[in-house]
């Protein structure tokens, strides 16, 4: 009897996986980066894999790289497996071809995810496995995860015994981030499955010196065909393989019927079939038990086992008395004849018995497009129509090629017995985590099925999170959202004005809601909506003050564990005394490293939220309740933006996206956003907001400087416009005939609170107050500020701090986390050189946040210009910003060409004399370009030369070219790219973001990573250095660097911004970002403080190397921090990355910190060492 344990697919896979593997090589990427990481957790725990000994884990700079290693150490006979995703896998296949071809016995564990296309969607599809099926290898596909721990032992089981290597995939997100409640392997009962006789003939065959043979010849012509044609045999050998290795493991589990490599469900006389694979199969059974139930004859036909394909066992799965079917792929091949599973099912029909079946073909789920009941309905409707569709879409409204079907019901498919829960929270408010904590409580406590799926928006934490859990006496099916649930929560009260999810709960259900409110201002709180739903059918609403209760207990906005507790207090699954300790069990379990208070406090958490919940007895009259939800329209500042706001970004962003038709994205089909689409989000997300006291202000803007969401601004008004405002006001520093103001755009703050710690006033001048009871009239006061206040061009001068924050930041409102230690540093630039800047950007926390559909929060000054952004790939992005420049260098050059003919000719001559004179310098290029262009609208009819000009102005300007990326892209996957560029010479400026992990897949290690910290891939610390990034580019001698730390040095990080741009050839600035990821005591509202602690305790160290004082005779290096006079351990201490090893091996992380601190000493102590030898030169 197998252990029944509640995990996710991603833990399944990789429990399977540790148990074959001897080297796992591994590289981050979403969402298959779990598996990796539970991976090296496990072997730095020394747990023993079925050949009695740990996995070696390497963590390599890109999938590519892991590729190779898991090429060369199979080679080497060790069992090697691997794990990716979407662009991962596309980097790994060069090497998969080769692993096939040479019948290598290793195993790929894939979350199948989207391509990269007109945007990018780290959310499942097949894009990627498809793109994969000619390389040879086998290909397994599990449905569910309870499939992802029995077939991937299959794809294990299988690779060791034949000569094809195994792709094991599994959808991503649905399957891999899905928690189920599911039966787990013993390590021995794999052990027992083993052909220990193949794992022999590996290990004879395997390359080495004493047995010595050659791989991987160059072959010609006259035999390459015919060698390539000798695997043949294999393919055959390996679909009985596959099939005798499913029937083991299905004897072993009990399961029936066996697994196979196609399965059938439905009624044995079924005359409508569709075929699948992957999560969709578990809906279609749903939808099948309701079709049948109903008097239809349906059935579905299970992919088990697509590659190699096997015609003798599809056939063997289909009714005979099929008469239609449909087929099913979860991927899009512009311009074929049909999609991969349709073209393979088509051929496997032909010149059989089944030949005259109709067969159709639907896309589904791309970008993990939700597919509810009734679209699979739909799908059986088309079948039983008198004119089916040949080709389908569903899920969709498609009118412009009218494919879609659209379902004519929504039943309700689940079982009688199934509870269904929904959680609408805030990203970092901890909804998301205690959900997990729910669901393995109930299942690891309880003999029900449990199951939970995980929402989210675009944002990082901060966005919308919407959890979906469902608990049963019977296995759960429903692999698709929550639609009609038995209870409802709401955790942010916000969110009833901008969503619809009361709607949600079915008649008599229970709907929970987050707030302070009593029941008397519930009446004039409540949407009118939300109040006519819950009295009109007999919803059972509490409330539950958890903001109150978690600020008391020092939680800050932690509101999770009092709502969990509210949760079961309210469901009644499990006896709320059970409850409780296990949530306590799991609290201790959770944060443990992070200490006893904090134990202490969620503990006591726990105990006020069962206390602390309030049924609200519902007036009658709520009944009458006469409004409706509506989402108001907006004006942008012209018709293409406003269109784009009002049928793509206000609907997408009340969560009603599913319902905007195709035709609506036509005119952007690229994927284009207009600029400055953020500011109208408005999300309203913050619980406290700053409120500024003039009498207490220095007026030195850092608070402005440090705002990563760019919501604090300040003004220069006239008396009139700060009363008209309704804005406090001081008398301007500098200039008494004006005041001095400082406005929040308070909707869109997050309510980090760095504004209010950076604030370097005795008394600060700042406090966070309740967003409630002041954002309505703060954002009356910033809106008429930012509309009727004009930059003073005097006031806002770049070379100051101070100077810097009265002009315009072109990067605000973005999907940040609160604090976020990038933002301010993109911020920054953008207000310095925005108005002319190119940005490549690459993927990365610093794409998603700088342009995640639908809003970008780069925009235009208030002549329409702003930053030109574009995000290519993430290993690419340094070649990608270096093809802009190289583009844009040549049409300048084009344009030079033009401005020298017409200097020569007479025409314009004299603007154009001067745009050439100023062409490089970018004040100067603006200015005389546009007289040169005003000089050549005369002569645009009659002179080519000036109408070129004419119609290519908007290059006359000098543009500022940059690339932007964090650490894993800049040490890491794009290390090479970078280097190539910045050896290139061109004038081109790159900003890594330095957050020492992979921030946007989780926080794994980099080169970035120092000594001794915890992070993903490093479980026990990491034990290699930090990579100089900034010691290897100064070698070249060419290239400007520079090392910053806003919040230790502001003027410094200025300073260097600016002299890389104007230096004329490569720049390079590194940028310290503290990150969530890191675990700072106090929250990322101390993430300046954090900044300045880091250089104070020589944990980072600043400089700036100009090349360009060379030729002054000057020192190029300034080394801009002074020896460390702090405490390097005590800085260290104060992040759970580090103190964490400590709680976990307290000798492992005293040596590492000391070889840390050792390292950090050695850095600073070369630095001047070189700045000396530099002086000397």
């Amino acid at each position: 009897m197998r252990a029944k344990k509640t995990m996710d697919g991603n833990t399944a896979a990789a429990h399977v996986a540790y148990a074959f593997s001897e080297v796992a090589a591994i590289y981050p990427i979403t969402p298959s980066s779990v598996m990796a990481e539970n991976v090296d957790e496990w072997a730095s725990k020394e747990k023993k894999n079925i050949f009695g000994e740990e996995v070696k884990v390497v963590e390599m700079q890109s999938e590519g790289g892991a590729a190779g290693a898991v090429h060369g150490a199979i080679t080497a006979g060790a069992y090697t497996s691997t794990f990716t995703a979407s662009q991962g896998l596309l980097l790994m296949i060069p090497n998969m071809y080769k692993l096939a071809a040479e019948e290598t016995p290793t195993v790929m564990h894939v979350a199948a995810r989207a391509i990269s296309t007109h945007a990018l969607s780290i959310f499942g599809d097949h894009s990627d496995v498809m793109a994969c099926r000619q390389t040879g290898f086998a290909m397994l596909c599990s449905s569910d995860v309870q499939e992802v721990m029995d077939l991937g032992a299959v794809a294990h089981l299988s690779a060791i015994a034949g000569k094809v290597p195994v792709m094991h995939f599994f959808d991503g997100f649905r399957t891999s981030h899905e928690q189920q409640k599911i039966s787990v392997w013993d390590y021995d009962e794999l052990r027992s499955m083993v052909d220990w006789d193949a794992v022999k003939r590996f290990r004879e065959n395997a390359l080495n010196p004493n047995h010595p043979h050659s791989m991987g010849s160059a072959e010609q012509p006259e035999t390459f065909f015919q060698h390539r044609e000798a695997c043949n045999k294999n393919y055959d050998d390996t679909v009985e393989i596959v099939a005798k290795y499913m029937d083991m493991v299905s004897e072993k589990t009990g399961k029936t019927p066996h697994y196979k490599p196609f399965n059938y469900y439905g009624a044995e006389d079924a005359e409508e079939v569709i075929v699948a694979m992957g999560s969709v199969c578990d809906a279609i059974e749903e939808a099948i038990d309701y079709a049948n139930a109903n008097g239809k004859k349906t059935g579905l036909v299970v992919v088990r086992l697509y590659r190699p394909f096997s015609r003798k066992y599809f056939l063997e799965a289909l009714p005979d008395t099929v008469k239609r079917i449909a087929v099913l792929d979860r991927t899009k091949e512009p311009g074929s004849m049909g999609e991969p599973l349709l073209l393979d099912v088509t051929a496997a029909i032909k010149d059989s018995k089944f030949n005259d079946v109709l067969v159709t073909g639907g896309r589904y789920g791309l970008g993990s497009k939700d597919t509810q009941p009734q679209d699979l309905l739909a799908v059986y409707e088309n079948l039983w129509s008198d004119h089916p569709k040949k080709e389908f879409t569903i899920s969709i409204t498609d009118d412009v090629t009218g494919l879609s079907l659209p379902p004519s019901e929504m039943p309700y498919s689940e079982p009688a017995s199934q509870v269904s829960c929904k959680f609408w929270g805030l990203g970092s408010d901890g909804t998301v985590g205690a959900n997990k904590n729910s669901v393995k409580i109930i299942g690891d406590n309880t003999d029900k099925y449990a199951q939970a799926y995980f929402q989210y928006d675009s944002k990082k934490s901060g966005g919308i999170t919407i959890s979906h859990l469902r608990f049963g006496d019977e296995e759960i099916k429903s692999s698709y959202y929550v639609k009609q649930a038995d209870f409802v929560a709401c955790h942010n009260p916000s969110y009833l004005h901008k969503y619809k999810m009361v709607e949600d709960v079915k008649p008599g259900g229970t709907f929970l809601l987050n707030c302070s409110w009593s029941d008397d201002q519930l009446d004039e709180k409540l949407p009118d909506n939300v109040k006519r739903f819950i009295a009109q059918n007999n919803i059972q609403f509490y409330t539950c003050d958890a903001v109150s209760i978690a600020r008391s207990l020092g939680l800050r906005g932690r509101t999770n564990t009092v709502l969990q507790a509210a949760f079961f207090k309210l469901i009644n699954i499990l006896p709320i005394e059970d409850a409780v300790q296990h949530m306590k069990d799991a609290i201790k379990k959770t944060y443990g490293r992070k200490g006893e208070r904090i134990v202490n406090m969620n503990c006591d958490a726990v105990d006020a939220g069962v206390k602390s919940v309030h049924k609200v007895d519902v007036p009658a009259s709520w009944a009458d309740a006469t409004g409706e939800f509506t989402v108001p329209a907006a004006e942008g500042r012209n018709e293409v933006q406003t269109n784009y706001i009002n049928k793509i970004l206000k609907p997408t962003n009340a969560m009603e996206g599913d319902a905007v038709p195709v035709s609506v994205f036509v005119d952007n089909a690229n994927g284009s956003i207009p600029s400055g689409t953020a500011a109208y989000e408005k999300r309203g997300i913050a619980v406290d907001i700053p409120k500024w006291d003039p009498d207490k202000c220095m007026q030195c803007n850092w608070c402005s400087y440090v705002c990563p969401h760019a919501v604090i601004r300040p003004f220069a008004v006239t008396e009139q416009q700060a009363e008209e405002a309704g804005a406090a006001s001081v008398s301007l520093k500098g200039d008494n005939t004006k005041r001095f103001t400082i406005a929040v755009s308070a909707y869109d703050c997050t309510g980090c609170g760095s504004c209010v710690e950076v604030c370097p006033a005795r008394n600060k001048a700042l406090e966070m107050v309740l967003a409630e009871d002041h954002m309505d009239q703060a954002q009356a006061g910033y809106d008429y500020l930012f509309a009727n206040t004009e930059e003073d061009k005097a006031l806002a001068q770049p070379d100051s701090v101070r100077g810097s924050q009265f002009r315009q930041p072109l990067l605000e409102f973005s999907g940040a986390c609160p604090g976020c230690g990038e933002t301010p540093y993109a911020k920054l630039v953008t207000q310095l050189f925005g108005d002319r800047m190119f940005i490549a950007n690459a993927t990365g926390c610093s794409s998603i946040w700088g342009c995640s559909a639908p809003s970008t929060p780069y925009t235009v000054n208030k002549e329409g210009k702003g930053p030109a952004w574009s995000n290519s790939l993430f290993e690419d992005n340094a070649e990608f910003g270096y093809g802009m420049t190289i583009a844009v260098k040549a049409r300048r050059q084009e344009l030079k060409s033009c401005a020298q003919r017409l200097a020569e000719s007479g025409v314009c001559s004299d603007a154009a004399k001067a745009w050439l004179a100023a062409m490089d310098d970018a004040k100067g290029s603006a200015e005389a370009g546009e007289k040169l262009a005003a000089a050549c609208e005369g002569f645009a009819e009659t002179s080519e030369d000036a109408k070129y000009v004419v119609d290519h102005k908007d290059m006359l300007a000098k543009p500022s070219m940059w690339i932007f990326g964090g650490d894993g892209w800049a040490y890491d996957i794009g290390y090479g790219g970078l280097d190539h560029v910045l050896a290139s010479g061109e004038n081109v400026n790159v900003l890594v973001f330095d957050t020492e992990v992979y921030s946007n897949t989780g926080g794994q290690a980099s080169k970035s990573t120092p000594t001794g910290a915890v992070a993903q891939f490093a479980a026990g610390g990491k034990r290699i250095k930090k990579k100089d990034l900034a010691e290897i580019v100064m070698a070249y001698g060419y290239v400007y660097v520079a090392q910053v730390a806003m919040g230790a040095n502001p003027a410094q990080t200025l300073k260097a911004m600016r002299e890389a741009e104007s230096y004329d050839g490569p720049s390079l600035i590194i940028a310290y970002a503290p990150c969530i990821n890191h675990g700072v005591k106090g929250g990322m509202s101390h993430a300046m403080q954090e900044m300045k602690k880091a250089v104070r305790a020589g944990y980072w160290n600043l400089l700036r190397y100009n090349p360009a004082l060379v030729a002054e005779k000057k020192n190029p290096l300034c080394v801009d921090s002074a020896p460390p006079t702090e405490s390097y351990n005590d800085f260290i201490m104060n992040e759970v990355r580090y103190s964490s090893l400590k709680l976990k091996n307290e000798e492992r992380a005293e040596k590492l910190f000391h070889i840390a601190e050792e390292e950090a000493l050695g850095r600073y102590r070369k630095l001047k060492r070189q700045q000396k030898s530099l002086d000397e030169v």
